[in-house]
């Protein structure tokens, strides 16, 4: 039965499925992109038909199956090219570690090689392998690769593994989870949008509000509680919503780095006032909380230098909480951003905890990261940023901080409800 919400209706997926044990959810996602009224063409490597059978995805997906680059009535006329470009999206799901490994290289000696190479489409590629290939330097230098291709990528997500006693990330994602990345990087597909995503300008006519920097939570008038970070990640974030066209304000604690262009920057100390110039930028279409707020304060700000008086004793710094922002701003009854980005910088159980922060702060999408010494990311110039979300994790390898930023703002773009 066709559901009634037609998300996708009229919309062409060529869906590539790659061999690996995953290949069977690949039928379901099928089933999930019909139900929303998409049109499915279906293309399976060898390795994939020793999972599943052609017979079974073509009933699915109501059409041919394609499976050999030299068929002969196909490719009377050049048929992978033709697949290549007859569709509005290519979905890679499950996406091997060597389907991917082939990508990068762009490798075309099977058909779906070759119809990756000649497309023009959006590619979104759903990872599914065991994890310490996943984890593996090669793959994440491949993935790192197709990202700077312009790739699009759905999970993988962290779970038990078909292997006995195997856990990890590298659980290709569930139907669902990928059919709703389907949905995001389709939505701008509106006449009056797509333009302006042509044009690399996704979120024109949008106010992004984002957060960076640290706070300084003063204790007398020489020193206060902070925390390591730079600023840099928020910045370029910043930067990038400008660059897609959006109309950003920036609010930046204390932070020795020059405005972006064509960004409003709100310079504040404390956490108090940035939470005061976070409400009076409002409303926004998206609030990207980037900065590392300390998290408490002094509750008594002592008037002038606090000094040691040669008794050994010292004195009492009793603290209390800051506001939340994040959570401030995602619990508004009314002026709630359309999209809420809260950003959470750990050192152990990074994932679990962002997990945890994503339900507890009433946010819609968390970007974890570890801020462990031995990464250098405060202060640094990369970081390896994971996006939690209901749907499932979306982990990222090791990228200079203005290209998260450029993809984060791209990515959020596409998850973006069209405006009527």
């Amino acid at each position: 039965m066709a559901n009634s919400d037609a998300t996708l209706r009229d919309k062409r997926i060529l869906l590539v499925i790659a061999g690996g044990i995953a290949a069977y959810k690949s039928l379901d996602l099928i089933r999930r992109l019909k139900e929303r009224g998409a049109t499915v063409r279906v293309v399976m490597t060898r390795g994939a038909q020793e999972f599943i059978t052609p017979l079974a995805a073509g009933a699915l997906a109501g059409g041919t199956v394609y499976t050999e680059l030299f068929d002969r009535e196909a490719e009377q006329d050049v048929g992978h090219i033709r697949l290549a470009r007859e569709a509005d999206l290519i979905v890679v799901a499950p996406a091997t570690a060597d389907l991917m490994a082939k990508m990068a290289g762009g490798h075309a000696d099977d058909l779906a090689g070759a119809i990756l190479l000649a497309t023009r489409l959006p590619v979104l590629v759903a990872p599914a392998m065991n994890p310490a290939m996943w984890a593996h330097p090669a793959t994440q230098r491949n993935i790192a690769t197709l990202l700077a291709d312009g790739i699009r990528l759905a999970g993988p997500e962290r779970g038990e593994m078909a292997e006995s006693g195997e856990a990890g990330t590298g659980r290709m994602s569930e139907p669902l989870a990928i059919v709703a990345a389907v949905e995001g990087l389709l939505a701008g597909g509106k006449a009056d949008a797509s333009e302006n995503v042509a044009d690399g300008k996704p979120l024109l006519g949008k106010h992004v509000l984002v957060t960076a920097g640290p706070t300084h939570e003063p204790i007398d008038p020489v020193r206060y509680i902070a925390n390591r970070s730079s600023g840099k990640q928020g910045f370029a974030i910043a930067a990038a919503a400008a660059a897609a066209g959006a109309r950003v304000t920036l609010v930046a604690g204390p932070v020795g780095l020059a405005d972006p262009e064509g960004v409003s920057v709100r310079r504040v100390e404390t956490a108090r006032d940035m939470l005061a110039a976070v409400e009076i930028a409002l409303p926004a279409d998206i609030a990207i909380f980037a900065a590392a707020v300390a998290d408490w304060r002094p509750a008594h700000e002592a008037g002038s230098k606090l000094k040691k008086d040669g008794s050994g004793i010292v004195p009492p710094l009793h603290v209390t909480e800051n506001p939340d922002i994040l959570a401030t701003i995602a619990h508004r009854r009314d002026g709630r951003p359309g999209l809420v980005v809260g950003f959470a910088a750990e050192t152990d159980d990074v994932l679990e905890n962002a997990e945890k922060k994503l339900g507890r702060k009433g946010a819609d999408i968390i970007v974890a990261n570890d801020v462990s010494p031995a990464n250098n990311v405060m202060g640094g110039a990369a970081n390896t940023v994971h996006l939690v979300t209901p749907e499932g994790i979306e982990s990222w390898p090791q990228l200079p901080k203005d290209e998260v930023a450029r993809r984060l703002i791209h990515w959020i773009a596409g998850r973006l409800k069209p405006t009527a």
